[in-house]
């Protein structure tokens, strides 16, 4: 059996919050499932921007509980033209 530290215990705390926060808001979990698989390839050493991640998941969490949250928004990087 795999032993977890405590910041990925309270990684996995927050994904699983997340998912229960996002199953009465359509379009909210496969956004939630990609936003964690892509952060799951930062490695582990990296613990400052894991931390960091950790809080503005939270701040995201409150906000997705909020009633009138209807839908999350993202910023993304434009794509270099060639």
């Amino acid at each position: 059996m795999v032993r977890h530290s405590k910041l990925q215990k309270q990684v996995l705390s927050l994904y699983r919050q997340f998912l229960r926060a996002g199953q009465d808001k359509p379009g909210f979990l496969p956004r939630i499932r990609d936003e964690f698989r892509v952060n799951a390839r930062i490695p582990k050493t990296d613990v400052m921007h894991i931390e960091y991640l950790y809080r503005r998941g939270q701040r995201q969490l409150d906000q997705l509980k909020d009633v009138n949250t209807k839908q999350l928004g993202a910023f993304l990087k434009p794509k270099e033209k060639s």
